[in-house]
């Protein structure tokens, strides 16, 4: 088993199963880390991302959790550190969509995705942090978006939600930057992922259009800058928000 900057660590990623959360688990795992895959549900595809990590010599357990519970949400700390004997890294990426204009959206949509999106964010990075502080160390990484950033037509829940994990990140990292736990950001545009290939292509072509690099951008893209950010390179940024977008956002 080859050696990595993440040797002797223990990660939690939600939303692991597919996606920024998957190519995020593996990378990590690749570095070194063992890595609780975090889901909403058990399923083959979360199964075979442990397979994969414990392929690479590491550790993996599988954690299922509806993230709309806080209970359930706080819950993955203590079973990450039960399975895997401690946390050292979080990374907050599950995240889900109820897009509709604003005069149209209703209350359960609204109240959903700002659920799963911020609020178990939240306490799990409350969580988590209990335990880093008493250690003097850890790292979190949430997670945004790039319709966080500058907003987009058509997703007031979900960009309201990905600018408060800004907010979150921010305010976080200056609680505990003494303690030695960097809490950063990244901030994915238009990435290939299992939501985006579900759309026509008069959108893709149109959400293209948009980007500078003129390409969408991968999940191992993002994950290489999440791997980066909770590295022992990045010990000392801190409260930072990465874009990973093609330039969108610049």
């Amino acid at each position: 088993m080859s050696t990595g900057p993440l040797d002797g660590q223990v990660a939690l990623v939600t939303g692991a199963s597919r996606g920024i959360g998957r190519a995020t688990a593996l990378a990590l795992a690749q570095a070194g880390a063992d890595v609780a895959v975090g889901c909403s549900a058990a399923s083959p595809r979360a199964s075979a991302v442990a397979d994969e990590i414990t392929s690479l010599g590491r550790r993996a357990v599988v954690l299922a959790a509806d993230l709309g519970d806080t209970a359930a949400a706080q819950a993955l700390v203590q079973q990450t550190i039960a399975g895997l004997g401690g946390i050292d890294i979080v990374v907050n990426n599950a995240g889900l969509t109820r897009d509709g204009l604003a005069v149209r959206m209703s209350d359960a949509d609204w109240q959903q995705v700002i659920a799963v999106d911020l609020s178990a964010a939240f306490v799990i990075c409350r969580a988590a942090l209990r335990p880093m502080l008493r250690k003097r160390y850890g790292r979190i990484l949430n997670v945004s978006s790039v319709s966080g950033v500058i907003g987009n037509a058509g997703q007031a829940n979900y960009a309201a939600a990905k600018a408060g994990l800004i907010g979150l990140t921010k305010s976080l990292a200056r609680e505990v930057a003494t303690r030695n736990i960097t809490v950063n950001a990244v901030a994915p545009g238009f990435i290939e992922t299992d939501m985006t290939t579900t759309l026509p292509d008069s959108a893709r072509h149109a959400a293209v259009q948009q980007v500078p690099m003129a390409r969408m951008g991968t999940a191992d893209e993002v994950a290489a800058g999440i791997c980066f950010l909770v590295s022992p390179q990045a010990s000392y940024i801190t409260g930072h928000v990465l874009h990973v977008d093609g330039g969108l956002g610049a």
